[in-house]
């Protein structure tokens, strides 16, 4: 696999490339677009025009070559492997890996079929994103995931959305309620949730708090990019100390 993608063993703890959607918004850790985020170096670029409206629209054909772009362009920079900052893009996931120079995980859904084969019997993934109605079995079927997967969007009025495509200023606390009580959506009108996979990849910020107030592991675009860099940049172990 690195050999397939011009890498070596020698090159050891590249950046993670995240291509980023054209939004100028607050981005506190966390969240995918802060580099505190991380532990390891990543690099950013931004695709002009990307808006979340349009992304999360659909209305998002016209910019796949730009997609395209942003991904050689991280590559040149030194990039090991690609993630994106928007979740929605899992319906673009096949299209656009296909044509990356490197390995590409679009979405924090493409952990759900994992997540689920781990659950006790009976038990389910759910999602909360940013847009219940915009996401769609085409998001879920890209990803290999079950389309029927239970899902709870933010409110349409609320505010992330305020912030991001509003202009409204960024309010954690607002932010947080509106967080936890589309959790508590989540698990009321699904009782067997036996896990939770933010979608959209402003919400690692309350991953943690999430987890502990509901008492189930949470996974996310963070969660993803971690485990998907751990796979790209494989530790050498000694050879020299007895049998383990």
């Amino acid at each position: 696999m690195l050999k397939e993608y011009g890498l070596t063993q020698n090159e050891r703890h590249p950046p993670l490339g995240i291509i980023m959607l054209d939004a100028a918004i607050h981005r506190p850790p966390g969240d995918v677009g802060h580099s505190a985020s991380w532990p390891f170096d990543v690099i950013f670029k931004i695709v002009p025009g990307a808006s979340a409206r349009k992304i999360v629209g659909g209305d998002d054909a016209d910019l796949m070559d730009a997609f395209v772009k942003a991904g050689d362009e991280l590559h040149a920079e030194g990039a090991i492997g690609l993630t994106t900052s928007c979740g929605f893009l899992a319906a673009r996931q096949r299209e656009l890996s296909a044509r990356m120079k490197l390995p590409l995980a679009t979405s924090s859904l493409l952990q759900l079929p994992i997540v689920e084969r781990c659950l006790s019997a009976g038990r389910r993934a759910g999602v909360v994103t940013y847009d219940a109605k915009a996401l769609t079995e085409r998001h879920f079927v890209a990803v290999g995931a079950d389309p029927g997967t239970p899902r709870v969007g933010l409110p349409p009025d609320g505010a992330l959305r305020a912030h991001i495509e509003g202009d409204r200023p960024y309010d954690r606390e607002w932010l947080r309620r509106d967080v936890f009580a589309a959790v508590q959506a989540l698990l009321s009108g699904h009782p067997n949730i036996g896990a939770i996979v933010f979608e959209c990849t402003n919400l690692p910020p309350f991953s943690a708090e999430v987890s502990r107030e509901f008492g189930l592991p949470v996974y996310d675009v963070i969660t993803l990019g971690r485990w998907f860099y751990s796979g790209l940049t494989q530790t050498a172990y000694s050879q020299s100390f007895g049998m383990g």
